[in-house]
Order: C-alpha cells, then sequence, then structure tokens
C-alpha cells in the first residue's frame, strides 16, 4: 500500500475540495504522458491505480510475434519466446499486458509527468470555487475590505477576491481596510486565471435579498416582495404581499420596534427603507406607493401604464419629494408613469370636473385615503 501517496490525496480532498476520483485520473494522465515523452508514443499504454492501495500498475498492450526478427516496433510488439515468460497463455497473434517501470522514466519524463499532476490540480480547484461562487451568483454574501485599487475595491469573499467598481459604490460610502461589509454577487466569470466575481453596493436586489435573510415570514414564503425600487444610497421602496390573511406583510417587515428594517437601515448605511402594502389594484398601489403623502384620487389607465394623481394643496411637496424622488421611486416601483397635480392644479385643468372624481372617491373614501395612510408615517420617515 502506497501510505504516503494516500495521505496526500486525502488532504488535498480536504483542503482543495478536490475529489480523490479526479486526483486518481490526473495520475493516470500523468503516466501515460511520461510515458509518451519517454517512449515517443503511448497510444497501447495503460495505466491502473488501485482506489484502495493506490498502488499503480503502468503497462504496455503487445501483440505477440513468431520471432525477434518479426518485432518491427518493440513498444508494439514481442517475440513469443519473451511473452512466455510474461504469460504462460501467451501465443502468436494475442495480445499480452507488458509492465512498465516508471522508474526507468527520464528526469524531463518525469518532471513532465508532476507538472501535468500540478497543472490538473490548479485547474480543479479553479474550478472548484468557481462552482462554489456561481451557486451564489444573485445573491449577498460578506466580504472583507482588501484595498483601493484606482477607484475599485478589492473586497476578499474568502476563497477568492471580488471586484467592486466605482459604478456599483454607492456615492459617498468609504471604506476600510478590513471592514466587513455585504455584497451582492453581480456576476461569476471563468477565467483562466480564476474566478472573476463582480459585485454591487447599488443593485435593488440587495435590498430584496437582506430583506430575505432579516424577515422570517419572507424567508418561508409567508410574506412576498412584489416589487422593490431604489435610489442607492439615499431610499428605497418595497412593496410587500402577505398569503396569509392574518400576518400583516407590513408589520413582519418592520419588525418589533422597528427591529428588523433598522437592522437593514443600518447596513446600508443609512439609507431611508419605505414598506409599503402591494395591491393589485392600481389605484390602491399607487396611493401606496406614494407615502406618506396622503392622496385624494388617483386615475390610474392600465393598458397605458399611465396615473393621475390628485393630492391636497399642501401635500404636494411631500408627494413629489425633494428633487422627485418620492415621486420617481413610486413610478419605478408601480411601474406607472404617474403624474402629480394639486387640488387646485387639478381644478384649473382643462377638461377637469372636480365633480368626477368625488363620485367616484367620496368624502368617505377621502377620509379612509388618510387613515391607511398614517400608520405608515412613523417608520419612513
Amino acid at each position: 500500500m502506497n501510505k504516503e501517496l494516500l495521505t496526500a490525496l486525502d488532504l488535498l480532498e480536504k483542503e482543495k475540495e478536490i475529489s480523490k476520483e479526479t486526483l486518481f485520473e490526473a495520475i493516470e494522465n500523468s503516466l501515460i504522458t511520461a510515458c509518451k515523452n519517454h517512449f515517443g508514443k503511448a497510444d497501447n499504454i495503460k495505466v491502473t491505480i488501485n482506489r484502495e492501495t493506490c498502488d499503480f500498475l503502468c503497462y504496455a498492450e503487445k501483440e505477440v510475434v513468431a520471432t525477434q526478427e518479426e518485432v518491427e516496433d518493440e513498444l508494439l510488439q514481442i517475440c513469443l519466446e519473451d511473452a512466455v515468460q510474461i504469460s504462460k497463455k501467451a501465443a502468436v497473434g494475442s495480445i499480452i499486458n507488458v509492465e512498465i517501470k516508471s522508474k526507468e522514466f527520464g528526469r524531463i519524463a518525469t518532471q513532465n509527468a508532476k507538472n501535468v499532476i500540478l497543472q490538473k490540480i490548479r485547474e480543479e480547484e479553479r474550478s472548484v470555487i468557481y462552482n462554489q461562487y456561481f451557486e451564489k451568483e444573485k445573491d449577498v454574501v460578506t466580504g472583507i475590505v482588501q484595498r483601493y485599487v484606482g477607484k475599485n475595491i478589492s473586497i476578499n469573499l474568502g476563497k477568492v477576491d471580488a471586484t467592486l467598481k466605482e459604478s456599483e459604490q454607492v456615492p459617498g460610502e468609504v471604506f476600510k481596510p478590513t471592514e466587513r461589509i455585504k455584497v451582492y454577487i453581480l456576476e461569476v466569470k471563468n477565467t483562466t486565471k480564476g474566478p472573476r466575481v463582480l459585485v454591487s453596493r447599488t443593485h435593488p436586489e440587495l435590498v430584496k435579498r437582506l430583506f430575505e435573510s432579516e424577515v422570517t415570514e419572507i424567508k418561508d414564503g409567508t410574506v412576498e416582495i412584489k416589487s422593490i425600487a431604489r435610489e442607492a444610497g439615499s431610499r428605497s421602496k418595497i412593496a410587500v404581499w402577505s398569503n396569509n390573511p392574518d400576518v400583516d406583510a407590513v408589520g413582519a417587515c418592520v419588525g418589533q420596534s422597528g427591529a428588523r428594517v433598522n437592522s437593514i437601515v443600518e447596513e446600508l448605511r443609512g439609507e431611508k427603507i419605505d414598506i409599503v402594502n402591494w395591491d393589485e389594484n392600481p389605484g390602491n398601489l399607487i396611493q401606496n406607493a406614494l407615502s406618506p403623502a396622503k392622496i385624494v384620487a388617483v386615475f390610474a389607465d392600465p393598458e397605458e401604464l399611465t396615473a393621475k394623481v390628485v393630492v391636497p394643496d399642501y401635500q404636494l411637496s411631500l408627494a413629489i419629494g425633494k428633487a422627485g424622488q418620492n415621486a420617481r421611486l413610486a413610478a419605478k416601483l408601480t411601474g406607472y408613469k404617474i403624474d402629480i397635480k394639486s387640488e387646485t392644479q387639478a381644478k384649473d385643468a382643462p377638461g377637469f370636473r372636480y365633480e368626477d372624481y368625488m363620485d367616484e372617491y367620496g368624502d368617505e373614501d377621502y377620509e379612509e385615503s388618510y387613515d391607511e395612510t398614517e400608520e405608515f408615517e412613523g417608520y419612513e420617515e
């Protein structure tokens, strides 16, 4: 039994996560390569390795000919006299296995065989790492900041360094070496130099994945994140839906005293997060999306994906938001192009009749819309 080889293979399998079968195949191929370098060809060379003992046998399949004079190629043929000494069953025209002593290989052939094994180990190691991180593509992982490379940041993910490009960095975020941060894996490429991993801190899916890891109800499927809109570093809006009428989707995401959402806000360095209820009715959804602004009426056109929204005069600036952010995020969240007007602007608009929307959105509905919105103001601000 070759105990040293067996121990080495066990160690490689444990540390590099390379299967022993792959290593056995690499050794077999290396011995065949050594034979080819030593003899000039290896078409009839076979190598077998006992998987339990690691004992190996390298042999050539040779055709038996009658006399030594008939041997045209010693690697392919053997005379009957010599063949009988190896196998008493040898006969002219039969094929016998003739063992090749690997110790007879020259230094160059041995070095080449060693290089074949090392190259295979490197390839398999890269392949294992690639597969490991490819499975994590489109997911969130924790990394350690290594250094700035120009304007990009190198982040260690464990077995590979990822690149956080300038375009995927949140404006204003500055990291120090050894700092632990969560990043979203955008893409994993397999290159000749090993896996190349690109990560992001600005992608909307980062927020979604953070909620999935933090909120048990999302993880088990009770609550779904239907839509998400984000302006990285400033504000995000997410629309959630509960499959269980007894579970409050927004409350589950906020957590007791805001514990759940606050931990995500902390990870995102203070980025504000608005959580609203998803609704199949586009009018209701748009009203929720524009929270915390209070809405008087919503006229939504599902075919054109446009909506006209009327708000109280004093709520216009809140509905639009600073630099139009609230309206912009609401549009991304709902998929509708939203036109927001104050009551005064709406009444003065050509063809607008106040009575038309008051018939559809009466005083009672108007009051209800106020109540529905107020409950979100506490943690959205």
